[in-house]
């Protein structure tokens, strides 16, 4: 079916159930960024498959809502349809509650499928609703008309051993009920994969590229229960379970288990992560009372271990070593006149992690852009349309990988040959942004609303632009976006030592040029005098960023000293675990600039 056709049907089943519009975001019960086939339903009715949208269609017309990472993409995707594009937080273009506000009339109902949809979207939709008369109705439209729909995974769920988590599930378990303690609640209902993960030191690959796996978990100060299918679980991870005071359900059961609280009890809720469906469960239980607030597990996970920081900066190096041989590579096939694709780039990467112990999978879909192609963000090569590299432009390789004692997350932009006067200032500004965060001292208490500055305004000053953040945190084994913090103006999550959080400022001109240059960074003490504690970014990424396109009149003597020290750690770091031809090649690419 045409992506028209598929709206048509949707407006079928609208119709019989009485909603005038109908609103389906990009996520599953577990309000998740990367989603499991089988809740793909905004980019299976829309044809747009980006990570973030939300579609709403009505009576006579629908709308695609999603943010500046994706405009170029989402654009191409549902060309020939009739879906609008509407590019969030540009001026003009109304937000999706506005839009709705100016269609639907008194008396009218928005139809949502409660299960997917996050409560505090339903419960700001409801108050702003009910002011007009206009209704909201919980029901599943997308499941009678998805007639091949992916079924709900089921990948193996195996145990992470402490040697790499650093804590047990029971003391990560104690701290949570700790937490929920100093926030006035008794219990939980743990929503998201990637928190459940962490929390039980469970992995999976329910979500190509993530390591998570479909489940719940309820949480009381007196008991604890993981709800998933028991089957799919390895008797090394079941033993572990009981041995950590955690009991197993089945999957489906998670509502029937809030129902059954039968004592007073106060349940911490994060209504941005937990489904309107299973907040609906608890509000109409009489003995739950509900207090909305931050999740416990989320903001832990966020804060690494030691031995989560050495394991990760163990895979680090690992990567370091994998992608400074593809680089090497891809320099000699050029250099013999080969041809080489985007897609090619990809494959060739994963060949030289395979070599490097524990490597598992990639940790997201290759971005290998050449030349124009970088300019959308997350561009992914395919066999049936990519690029072949040339000598002359850039290659921007973002990229990262799931080892068995880390997630990374890596980008580097090169110069394959001749470079224009215009390519070679963008890769500086970049650069200079990428510094600018990188070296910044700041006080306890601030966030990425406050250092966010540190890097744009190194592209604001002539004019320039990206629209998403610099930075994000990465998980442990985990998601490659984690929060709470962020590198951001709208991020008020102060940073703390032990976070990490990428340094990825870009430019991204259409039909023209992308450039991104990504360290991630820890949080580290730096010093603490009279007037309070300050923190400092130590970089754990080791490769050499390439320094060729880079116009020197445009760096200060600080950045280029930084840069020379970040090029002999990286030396220092991946020397030791190089062929000797490997290490003439390394110490040419981290040699120092003089300006």
């Amino acid at each position: 079916m045409t992506t028209n056709e598929k709206l048509s049907l949707l407006r079928e089943k609208m119709a019989e159930a009485g909603v005038q519009a109908y609103l389906i975001p990009s996520s599953d019960p577990h309000i998740s960024e990367y989603l499991p086939d089988h809740w793909r339903a905004r980019a299976w009715l829309s044809g747009f498959d980006g990570s973030a949208g939300t579609l709403v269609v009505t009576e006579t017309e629908s709308g695609l809502w999603t943010d500046g990472r994706y405009f170029i993409q989402a654009e191409r995707q549902m060309a020939g349809s009739e879906i609008v594009l509407y590019r969030m937080k540009e001026k003009g273009v109304p937000t999706i509650q506005e839009f709705l506000l100016s269609r639907l009339k008194k008396g009218q109902v928005l139809g949502i499928d409660g299960m997917v949809t996050a409560a505090e979207m339903v419960l700001d939709m409801e108050t702003a609703f009910s002011a007009q008369g206009i209704g909201i109705r919980s029901e599943d439209l997308i499941t009678p008309i998805w007639s091949d729909r992916p079924a709900i995974p089921q990948s193996q769920v195996y145990l992470l051993p402490e040697q790499y988590t650093g804590l047990s599930a029971a003391e990560k378990i104690a701290q949570v009920r700790s937490r929920l303690k100093e926030n006035g609640a008794d219990a939980m209902a743990v929503t998201r994969l990637d928190s459940i993960a962490w929390l039980l030191n469970l992995r999976a690959s329910d979500v190509v590229y993530n390591t998570s796996f479909v489940s719940y978990v309820l949480l009381t100060q007196e008991a604890a229960v993981l709800y998933v299918d028991s089957s799919r679980v390895s008797e090394e991870a079941m033993d572990y379970l009981k041995k950590n005071g955690v009991a197993v359900r089945p999957y489906g059961e998670i509502l029937d288990g809030i129902a059954a609280i039968d004592v007073p009890t106060v349940m911490l809720v994060s209504v941005e992560n937990v489904n309107y469906r299973l907040y609906l469960a608890m509000e109409e239980n009489p003995r739950v009372t509900i207090v909305k607030g931050e999740e416990p597990v989320f903001c832990l996970k966020a804060v690494k271990n030691p031995v989560e920081i050495a394991n990760t900066k163990n895979a680090h190096i690992k990567e370091g070593v994998a992608m400074a041989r593809l680089q090497m590579c891809l320099e000699e096939k050029l250099a013999a006149g080969e041809t080489v694709s985007e897609t090619d780039v990809g494959e060739l990467l994963v060949d030289f992690r395979k070599e490097q112990e524990g490597y598992m999978e990639d940790s997201f879909a290759v971005i290998a852009a050449y030349g124009a192609n970088a300019a959308m963000m997350h561009y992914h090569p395919t066999p049936e349309n990519h690029a072949v590299l040339q000598r002359k432009g850039f290659l921007l390789l973002d990229t990262g990988g799931q080892y068995v004692d880390g997630t990374t997350d890596t980008t580097r932009t090169y110069a394959l040959g001749e470079l224009t006067d215009e390519e070679r200032r963008y890769y500086t500004y970049v650069l200079k942004a990428n510094i600018g965060i990188a070296r910044t001292v700041f006080m306890e208490g601030c966030s990425g609303a406050n250092l966010d500055i540190m890097s744009r305004t190194q592209v604001w000053k002539y004019g320039l632009d990206y629209r998403c953040g610099t930075g994000h945190g990465v998980g442990f084994v985990g998601p490659i976006h984690e929060g709470p913090q962020s590198l951001r103006m709208t991020n008020h999550v102060p940073f703390q030592p032990g976070m990490t959080i990428t340094d990825e400022p870009g430019i991204y001109e259409e039909g023209l040029v992308g450039v991104r240059i990504e360290n991630e960074l820890l949080v580290v003490e730096h010093m603490e005098t009279k007037y309070g504690k300050f923190y400092a970014f130590q970089p754990f990424t080791y490769l050499p960023i390439d320094t060729t396109p880079v116009v020197l009149e445009l760096m200060n003597e600080e950045e280029i000293s930084w840069l020379n020290d970040y090029h002999h750690m990286v030396y220092d770091t991946l020397s030791p675990r190089m062929t000797e031809r490997e290490r003439i090649w390394l110490k040419e690419k981290t040699k120092p600039l003089e300006k």
